[in-house]
């Protein structure tokens, strides 16, 4: 079972849970943390993908479901089963793995190029990508890189945009699940700070490229449905 954890209604798995939702490989559970929903055992996932948020992984208090999605993670890592860990999730993910979690120098939102490093290029998930290529941003916050992680994609305004921990935990800070509804909806909710952003012009740009940064990330998942079946 591939298990995707859910932080908020408006941030689903979008492409990537249609994705796997065509495969016949495997089955899909979503479970939402904000209903208060249980995370299942372990021994049923295959691998597990955690999706955004705007909350910050050090409010804990204001969100106790968030601590217990980091003790979710410890045993996930120890099993050595699969993680993908996007925006929020990635940065849980670096601070399971002993990272620091603070504000971005600036706040990302819209569309922004990042930039493959050297492991990048030649890590499994990020095979047949482009050195560079559009991502879709939303946040404050920055992971500091864990020890012992490779730095994946970086970009100028937020250096640390992708790692890989161990064999196969994985967080991106940028999103790949995105599709212009979604944006819609993010900018229709959170008028105020998409409007510091050129609301118009980034809901152009996610409706204009809406096929090829969909084939873009259709390689990234099927890279790691490949890490899946090979873990």
């Amino acid at each position: 079972m591939i298990l995707f954890i859910k932080h908020i209604a408006i941030e689903g798995p979008g492409t990537l849970g249609e994705f796997f939702n065509n495969q016949t490989t495997w089955k899909t559970k979503i479970v939402e943390l904000e209903k208060e929903e249980a995370l299942p055992s372990l021994d049923e996932c295959e691998a597990v993908i955690s999706l955004g948020g705007p909350m910050n992984v050090y409010e804990t208090r204001k969100y106790p479901f968030l601590e217990k999605e980091e003790n979710f993670f410890k045993l996930a890592l120890e099993k050595q089963i699969p993680i993908l860990g996007i925006c929020l999730g990635a940065q849980l993910l670096a601070k399971v793995c002993g990272s620091k979690i603070k504000k971005a120098n600036n706040k990302e939102i819209g569309w922004h190029k990042v930039s493959l490093t050297e492991d990048g290029r030649q890590d499994n998930l990020f095979s047949s990508v482009p050195s560079k290529f559009d991502v879709f941003q939303w946040h404050e916050d920055m992971f500091e890189l864990p020890k012992g992680a490779l730095l994946l994609a970086e970009s100028q305004d937020c250096p640390n945009q992708a790692f890989r921990f161990g064999k196969n935990a994985y967080g991106l800070q940028f999103h790949i699940e995105v599709t212009p509804e979604m944006i819609e909806t993010w900018v229709n909710i959170y008028k105020e700070e998409a409007k510091r952003f050129n609301a118009q012009e980034i809901l152009l740009e996610s409706y204009k490229t809406k096929e090829v940064f969909r084939r873009q990330a259709d390689i990234i998942y099927f890279n790691f449905a490949r890490i899946v079946s090979n873990k």
